[in-house]
């Protein structure tokens, strides 16, 4: 049970990744791929947890289907 406790976790932090706008949250800050690469720091914390939030945001299509196998669970094991 913890294990789909965790998975269910891990959906709902890649949810927030997805959905997170670059223009009015990302850019501002200083946290796009274009700044990354300019200063050079891809290694870096930040730079990998940019680089987290932009692949969540590339695997849309996998995440959604990924969220309709998990309902489709919850609404049939209850």
């Amino acid at each position: 049970m913890a294990f789909w406790t965790l998975i269910k976790g891990l959906l709902l932090f890649a949810n927030a990744f997805a959905i997170i706008n670059e223009d009015r949250f990302l850019a501002p800050r200083g946290w796009t791929l274009e700044k990354l690469h300019r200063t050079g720091r891809r290694n870096s914390p930040k730079g990998q947890i940019i680089g987290l939030i932009y692949a969540c945001q590339y695997m849309r299509l996998p995440l959604l289907l990924i969220n309709v196998v998990v309902i489709s669970m919850k609404i049939i094991a209850g």
